[in-house]
């Protein structure tokens, strides 16, 4: 059995790389590349390559963006469990300026066909891995259902909230032990479950105390990772559930990076914290500063889940 287990998506990257973002209606020349992504496929490639035992729980079209999955999961190491879909293998257009920020739009396809009742059939294996990690670029039931097997066992589960418009309810939120948004993710699941409306960008210059507290609305039993790209993260625990950690929070800067290319940083973060934390070695901040350390490495390469730095022969 896998330590750790990734349920999410698998996309077929369409990626331009251009001077600047264009503008709306104009028209910017552009190189062109395709290969592997979808946060779920990112998040499983990154954990795997970061050392841990690995296994990936996914639907997928039968075609040729399914055919790579599998050819990519084998050559990683990954157990590939998919849910075959009539729908084409899930797609996302990325467009990375020359500073390496990226915006991206995706179509779900055979993603959107994760259920349940495909999750329920690996039950045991949920239960059995020390970490479950999941996202939202698949059907919220099926990430429910996989938290709910993943505490039947003695699995950590580890909810990356993203992208920022997901629905997350109050019953996923309870059933997550790890909760890793980003800036805009986090602002926007504080609006939904706490009523209180922030700026992404202010979340740097925040008092640390009034973010923990902040934290502490959206999750209280558990533990928040809030991303903050360039200035590192923001750590706020549980004073129940503190990991090994001596602080209730604290900031842990990023690490330095000759940046190429930003798509998948955020990824690399989760799968390195998960194979980190699936160890059960040090404290939490270890494996957090190990996961930005491995998310900066990311950065220094382009692509998706092609840039998953390998740290395994």
């Amino acid at each position: 059995m896998a330590a750790v287990v990734v349920v999410g998506s698998f996309n077929v990257d369409h990626v331009w790389t251009l001077p600047r973002h264009p503008r709306s209606g104009e028209t910017l020349a552009a190189r062109y590349a395709t290969g592997p992504g979808g946060k779920g496929f990112n998040q499983a490639t990154a954990a795997a390559r970061a050392g841990a035992d690995t296994a990936f729980v996914c639907a997928l079209g039968e075609d040729a963006g399914g055919e790579l999955a599998r050819r990519l999961a084998a050559a990683d190491g990954i157990a590939l469990h998919a849910a075959q879909s009539s729908q084409p293998t899930g797609t996302a257009g990325i467009y990375v300026d020359a500073a390496g920020n990226n915006t991206i739009a995706f179509g779900a396809g055979a993603n959107a066909d994760l259920d349940a009742a495909f999750i329920d059939r690996h039950a045991a294996e949920l239960a059995s891995a020390r970490v479950v990690l999941a996202q939202m670029e698949t059907p919220p039931a099926a990430i429910l259902s996989t938290f709910r097997h993943a505490r039947r066992g003695d699995a950590l589960t580890v909810l990356n909230p993203a992208p920022a418009d997901a629905e997350l309810s109050g019953a996923l939120l309870a059933l997550a032990d790890v909760v890793t948004p980003n800036e805009s993710e986090f602002c926007a699941q504080l609006s939904v479950h706490c009523s209180t409306r922030l700026e992404g960008t202010g979340l740097v210059e925040m008092e640390d105390a009034e973010l923990h507290s902040h934290c502490r609305r959206l999750c209280p039993h558990g533990t928040v990772v809030v991303t903050l790209g360039a200035a590192g993260c923001f750590v706020s625990h549980a004073d129940a559930a503190r990991h090994g950690d001596d602080r209730a929070h604290y900031r842990v800067p990023a690490a330095p990076a000759r940046v190429v290319d930003t798509t998948g940083a955020g990824d690399a973060f989760n799968g390195a914290l998960a194979a980190s934390l699936a160890r059960r070695a040090g404290s939490f901040a270890d494996s957090i500063r190990f996961a930005a350390s491995y998310a900066a490495a990311s950065t220094e390469n382009a692509g998706a889940a092609s840039s998953m730095p390998r740290l395994t022969p």
